[in-house]
């Protein structure tokens, strides 16, 4: 689903680079989020946001105690640092917590 988002909002075939990048960072964030941002019975989150240069993915789980480290650690997050132009996380309540990552639309 990410990826044909992708692809109707830049333009770009399902096999560019950008397509690629969107692919991978969706899976890690949505993996990280799996992992070590769920409650059971509390899912996470996935939105797609067009900006004027990227697309932005944000992936909402339901442990905002576990904040992330200011730079990437292990190999998922740096496949993230690596595709995305800018990256971070926040504190969006008591009960939230929102990882994003930008990928560029073109070039």
């Amino acid at each position: 689903m990410a990826v044909q988002q992708f692809t109707e909002w830049s333009g770009r075939p399902y096999d560019s680079d950008g397509a690629r990048a969107v692919a991978h960072v969706t899976a890690e964030l949505a993996s990280n989020a799996i992992t070590h941002g769920r409650l059971p019975g509390r899912d996470f989150r996935l939105t797609m946001r067009l900006l004027e240069e990227a697309v932005r993915i944000e992936v909402t789980d339901t442990r905002p105690e576990r904040t992330l480290p200011a730079t990437a650690s292990g190999r998922g997050l740096l496949l993230v640092e690596a595709h995305a132009t800018r990256w971070g996380s926040a504190v969006c309540d008591a009960y939230t917590k929102c990882v994003w990552a930008d990928v560029r639309l073109r070039g």
